[in-house]
């Protein structure tokens, strides 16, 4: 046996030594991640329940407040879509829930038996426990996009829907008007609204619901309200608010439906959008402190830009401040008192992904109503285009299912009475519009 140096066993203890504290921080390190990777198992599981219901503490309650006939559709196309995962190859079950409907009505009819069904219960449930056990378990194995929805009303009331991924906020509206037998006049909205930034947002009818409340975090106290917003689609019923707004207040909003109809025409019936050609003063909130300071803004169709200190208005030395495909436009509550802003007419732009403060988002601010007015459904117009006016007129149809005959006809008549000529907005005798916008809720922004 091979005797070994003085150095060489010093060596060889210092080896140990350095091996023995390495394993023993590996097992401490691995002691301290174990709460924490705990602690992740439940953020996923109350985030997988999240993915099925908004506005309840957990799944199950939101199960309970289905009505019967609602709980029986959504079992009917879980019971759909699991046959369809379990029969489709694997690239097929990796598409998304609209593909598997698709694939799965090309096979043919399952069978009764148990195997068919995925070792699920092939006898029907006859009671509602029973019928929320078994949704429970068909939602844990089904990839779908669906949410079950707590909807509050303007007087404290609240309805419960299910929507899925391919619903858009009109469809919804739709669903609420039957619930809730009310008038379908065209300024019903969704609304959003995150009590920690104080904002709320009224969704536009071609969004689809499920991606917006999907931003919302786990722990978000963010609600949605079905109330009447008197200007949601101001821009079209007062169409000279925003395209003549140069000239005086009181000449500008007195012209009549012939006037209307032809700015209308003018700035949305091309091929291309017309964006309301708004520029002024507005003062703005700097980064992580609460003072603000004034800057000329120019509104164009792809975002917002503003005059740089000792420029000119000219477009070469503008820049730009925000673009619209990453922000949405959100009103404000009390920002006077919450950011000492100048006036309590301030609206902020974000991605709809912030939930909190964040340096990222920006804060502007109006000298009066009239002017945020201008801003934020202007922004609107330069964001959506030519699909908000789409928004507006199958409102409109919704509203008043018999106008649009009617209108057709009246055309016809007075282009038949009267030979086409080229006139100006201004040509037309002043009027008073139509009192067809009605109050605000009580306690309600207006927007």
């Amino acid at each position: 046996m091979m005797l070994l140096s003085v150095k060489e066993t010093e060596k060889m203890d210092d080896i140990d030594a350095m091996f023995s504290d390495l394993l023993g921080e590996i097992n401490t390190l691995s002691q301290s991640l174990m709460p924490s990777a705990d602690r992740t198992e439940v953020d996923s599981a109350l985030q997988t329940e999240r993915t099925f219901s908004i506005g309840f503490t957990d799944l199950n309650e939101s199960l309970k407040e289905l009505e019967d006939h609602d709980l029986d559709a959504l079992m009917a196309d879980l019971s759909r879509s699991t046959t369809s995962e379990c029969s489709l190859p694997t690239y097929q079950q990796a598409g998304s829930f609209a593909d598997n409907e698709i694939a799965a009505s090309a096979l043919p009819p399952p069978s009764n038996s148990a195997e068919s069904s995925g070792g699920l219960q092939t006898s029907e449930p006859q009671t509602k426990s029973d019928k929320i056990k078994l949704a429970l378990e068909k939602l844990k194995e089904a990839k779908v996009r669906k949410l079950i929805v707590k909807v509050l009303m303007s007087d404290g009331s609240s309805k419960i829907l299910m929507v899925d991924e391919r619903q858009t906020v009109r469809e919804v509206l739709d669903t609420l008007f039957e619930k809730t037998h009310c008038d379908c006049s065209i300024d019903w909205s969704l609304c959003e609204t995150n009590p920690e930034l104080q904002i709320e947002r009224g969704f536009e009818d071609h969004e689809h619901v499920v991606e917006p409340l999907s931003s919302w975090t786990r722990l978000s106290e963010n609600k949605m309200y079905f109330v009447s917003r008197p200007q949601k689609y101001v821009m079209f019923t007062n169409p000279q608010v925003f395209y003549m707004w140069k000239k005086k207040k009181e000449g500008s909003s007195e012209i009549n439906e012939q006037a209307k109809q032809l700015l209308l025409q003018e700035h949305f019936g091309g091929s291309t959008l017309i964006v309301p050609d708004l520029e002024g003063t507005l003062y703005l909130k700097e980064d992580g402190k609460k003072v603000w300071k004034p800057r000329y803004f120019v509104l164009r169709a792809s975002g917002i830009y503003y005059v740089p200190k000792g420029k000119t208005k000219s477009s070469s030395d503008l820049v730009c401040f925000v673009h619209f495909e990453k922000f949405n436009i959100y009103n404000t509550k009390h920002f006077k008192l919450k950011y000492r802003a100048p006036t309590d007419f301030c609206f902020m732009l974000k991605h709809p992904c912030i939930q909190k403060e964040s340096d990222y988002i920006k804060f502007l601010c109006c000298d009066d109503q009239h002017t945020l007015l201008l801003w934020v459904n202007s922004i609107r117009i330069a964001k959506y285009g030519t699909t908000l006016y789409k928004n507006y007129q199958v409102a409109m149809k919704r509203a008043h299912p018999s106008a649009s005959h009617k209108d057709r006809y009246n055309s016809q008549v007075n282009t038949q009475q009267a030979p086409p000529q080229t006139t100006n907005v201004e040509d037309y005798p002043h009027e008073a519009p139509p009192d067809f916008i009605p109050p605000a809720p009580p306690g309600h922004t207006q927007v």
